[in-house]
């Protein structure tokens, strides 16, 4: 066995703050180039991404994405308790020659094990324009470590064992109050359950809601979660076009008389951004207990306006009784917490509390405890109001850079709300076949045309800004934008 050196300084590698190659990259590239020329030994301990991105004065992302890229590709294996090292024995297939200023050089691969279109939008990477991941580099781990100690070392036996199947009470009762206080909802604790985060949420409703007689409308383009959690009961989804007032109703009632579910998503219509109007609202609404139907309401990213009023949740307008509110801690925490949420109504508690301990009994007590007072002491709220500023820059970066080094390619869509916008393509470009070689360079779009159960009407990019510094967009929207100039 090689013997371990101790950790040294940050080996000299080329970094440039002022480069247009993402911050990322140049890590990646100059870890590479010290492990394959014997800068960096095998065997050896690294300085952990803290130590080297307060040495490069820059954000712990970028250092994070780099070092997961290594790992990855294998260049440097990770033992819990020990830290990082550079691998023992490094493949043949891995030491060849790269440049360290051609950022494509840095993720390209031999041999790429690339999946289906249909798998992109599940990929577990964690990059530029990746959809559905927030500011993981400012979220207060601090505080909520210290919550998750506080309920670690003093768990009583009645929170280590099984708990009620709708959820910890005092977090429902914290959820309702947020709800009120914030989205204008009117529902009680008795209504909240707990879940696994909102796909859970899609997927009880369409199990309580839905058989393979039952006829579902949903938005087209819509969220993918929701058409596969209706198509777990074989209901049938028919797809409602949208536009800048939201799912169109009027053809909801052309359909048939028969329709008994709407899922929409109202407060930003995914994945094209517009809010749902005022007067399709009451519209669907009232249309919903004419019929005895019910809304579904996915109020994903809400929470994050840039340019326009914010709107209550469709639950809170009137007619509650016909809507099952489906929320997520995803965005405003972090995904890997698992914790989200649903308002039932009155009349579907009993059903939804049985299908909920069906799937998995009840939800896990330590994080809901911790959750619990991470609303009542108010780290939450700071949270969120901390990140509408963050977001916005954040955005702004994204559309500067598209407009300085994109524009011929990349027509941006709504992007008043939220953590992505949707980028239009030049017509005959094949967007996932742009997100098949983007992934190859870093690059984590997902395509538009995934989101339509039929064809596309236009090609395009969905580009997630939340979970990116600005200063990684003029790169990686360039090398986009290379690969798009390519295509044509």
């Amino acid at each position: 066995m090689s013997r371990r050196r101790g950790v040294g300084s940050v080996p000299c590698i080329q970094f440039d703050r002022e480069s247009d190659i993402p911050f990322y990259v140049q890590i990646y590239d100059g870890y590479r180039g010290a492990i394959i020329s014997g800068q960096l030994a095998p065997g050896q301990r690294l300085p952990s991404t803290r130590t080297i991105s307060e040495q490069l004065e820059i954000s712990r992302f970028p250092t994070l994405s780099a070092f997961e890229q290594l790992l990855d590709d294998g260049y440097i294996v990770g033992r819990v308790g020990s830290g990082t090292f550079v691998r023992d024995q490094i493949p043949e297939d891995l030491i060849k020659p790269i440049s360290l200023r051609k950022p494509a050089s840095a993720f390209d691969r031999s041999s790429p094990r690339l999946p289906e279109s249909d798998e992109w939008s599940s990929r577990e990477k964690v990059g530029p324009f990746r959809v559905g991941v927030p500011a993981l580099d400012r979220f207060p781990g601090k505080v909520f470590a210290r919550l998750v100690q506080r309920h670690a070392l003093t768990a009583s036996p009645e929170a280590m064992a099984y708990s009620d199947p709708a959820g910890y009470p005092p977090l429902r009762e914290a959820i309702a109050e947020y709800l009120r206080t914030t989205r204008a909802g009117t529902c009680d604790a008795s209504q909240v359950l707990i879940v696994t985060g909102s796909q859970m949420g899609l997927v009880m409703s369409a199990m309580a809601l839905t058989t393979p007689d039952t006829l579902v409308c949903v938005e087209e383009p819509g969220y993918p979660g929701i058409r596969q959690a209706m198509g777990l009961s074989n209901a049938q989804v028919i797809g409602v076009g949208v536009d800048d007032g939201g799912i169109d109703v009027a053809a909801i009632k052309r359909i048939t008389d028969t329709v008994k579910v709407v899922c929409v998503t109202p407060a930003r219509q995914f994945p094209l951004g517009p809010a749902m109007e005022v007067t399709r609202r009451l519209e669907l609404l009232n249309w919903a207990a004419a019929h005895d139907a019910w809304v579904i309401e996915d109020d994903y990213d809400s929470e994050f306006l840039y340019s326009r009023r914010p709107l209550g949740a469709l639950q809170g307008m009137g007619n509650s009784d016909q809507v099952v509110y489906v929320g997520t801690f995803s965005k405003v925490m972090f995904p890997a917490m698992r914790l989200g949420y649903i308002v039932v109504p009155p009349a579907l508690i009993g059903r939804f509390v049985e299908i909920r301990k069906a799937l998995d009994i009840c939800p896990p007590m330590l994080y809901q405890l911790v959750l619990t007072d991470f609303m009542n002491e108010g780290h939450l709220g700071r949270h969120i109001l901390r990140m509408r500023g963050v977001y916005l820059a954040r955005r702004n970066a994204l559309l500067s850079a598209i407009h300085a080094h994109a524009s011929d390619v990349l027509v941006p869509g709504n992007s008043d709300a939220g953590l992505h916008l949707v980028a239009y393509l030049p017509d005959g470009v094949d967007d996932q076949e742009v997100v098949k070689r983007a992934c190859e360079r870093g690059l984590y779009p997902q395509a538009l045309s995934t989101c339509y159960a039929g064809y596309a009407a236009r090609p395009g990019l969905i580009l997630g800004f939340g979970g990116s510094d600005e200063c990684a967009f003029p790169g990686a929207v360039s090398t986009l934008a290379e690969i798009i100039r390519g295509m044509r």
